[in-house]
């Protein structure tokens, strides 16, 4: 079977945005705060799903990193997460554009770069499904639990 070259789920910056989104959904909530840019541009229910968002895609992201099962399902999982987690940092960058204009410019610079990197690992994300579903075509069953893929990763 050909060496898959699927990358590591273990991307440090990834891990440390997926870790710090829950808390940070969950604080909001518990707290019942806000920061003003949410407030003036986002109506209530935006605000509760953007606040869930973070919430959920933290949860759900990391759930999908140390997915036990197969390799495709975990990466499927982690995909979901880190879109939805670039769409609401996105969100977030508009707010705070829409509120603070030119002098919010190094925090919007700041929270759109957390955006690409999420649609930047969602690009690698799908690209190693791709990767997956070639090399299940070509060996008829893809790779096993076990087979050695790249940084030590095992499928």
């Amino acid at each position: 079977m050909p060496h898959n070259h699927i990358r590591s789920r273990r991307q440090p910056f990834e891990v440390a945005v997926l870790l710090a989104a829950p808390p940070c959904g969950l604080l909001l909530i518990l707290l019942d705060v806000r920061p003003p840019s949410v407030t003036l541009a986002m109506d209530t229910p935006i605000q509760v799903l953007w606040e869930l968002g973070l919430i959920v895609g933290g949860t759900i992201g990391l759930s999908g990193i140390i997915w036990p099962g197969r390799l495709a399902t975990g990466l499927g999982i982690e995909l979901a997460a880190v879109v939805l987690l670039g769409t609401i940092t996105a969100m977030y960058a508009v707010a705070l554009a829409a509120v603070s204009g030119r002098s919010g410019t190094a925090a919007i610079s700041f929270i759109l770069a957390v955006s690409a990197g999420s649609f930047w690992r969602a690009g690698q994300i799908i690209l190693d499904l791709r990767l997956l579903a070639r090399a299940s075509r070509t060996s008829g069953t893809g790779p096993e639990i076990g087979t050695e893929l790249v940084n030590g990763e095992t499928a």
